[in-house]
């Protein structure tokens, strides 16, 4: 007797799957497609640690450039102190500002002051009897002498005092 054959149906995927979830189903996975996988992640883990080391080289390489960079100025500046100091002259003036040495014949006056140190005033005491402060609006003055030069019908010479006789008399303007 010979056996019923199966019959093979077609599944009919529900409307309401996504469409990643088509694309994960429609994935085949062989043997080599596992073995490259496996391969990546083997020189991930490989790899990591030198691609860090290899990083924290370089950024110890860069500081050391730093400090070479920092110590060539310092010696740069050394070097130009060593050719100051292999001059007579700068020799001579240093030892007269530094340890107050005087050349034969000539005389050193040194003053010192032994008095004690002058006692602090407060704030609030004026310092002057005759220095006061002023309380008058700056801004409005300014303001007041600008438009008054400028609304002023009288002449140059009339303003600036130069003719003789003349008094400066600034005339009212219409409507002002």
């Amino acid at each position: 007797m010979a056996k019923p054959r199966t019959r093979r149906v077609p599944v009919t995927l529900s409307e309401q799957e996504s469409g990643t979830g088509r694309w994960l189903r429609g994935l085949h996975f062989s043997g080599f497609s596992l073995v490259v996988m496996g391969l990546l992640i083997l020189a991930v883990v490989i790899l990591a640690p030198s691609l860090s080391s290899l990083i924290q080289q370089r950024q110890q390489i860069g500081d050391q450039q730093k400090a070479v960079d920092e110590l060539s100025a310092q010696v740069t500046d050394l070097k130009e102190q060593r050719t100051r100091w292999n001059d007579p002259s700068y020799i001579r003036s240093q030892a007269r500002d530094r340890l107050y040495y005087v050349m034969p014949g000539e005389v050193s006056y040194l003053v010192i002051d032994d008095r004690p140190p002058a006692a602090k005033t407060t704030a609030t005491t004026p310092v002057s009897s005759k220095l006061q402060k002023t309380q008058t609006d700056w801004i409005g003055t300014l303001f007041g002498s600008f438009m008054g030069a400028g609304l002023s019908q009288a002449t140059p010479d009339q303003l600036d005092g130069t003719t003789p006789g003349s008094t400066p008399t600034p005339t009212p303007t219409p409507g002002g």
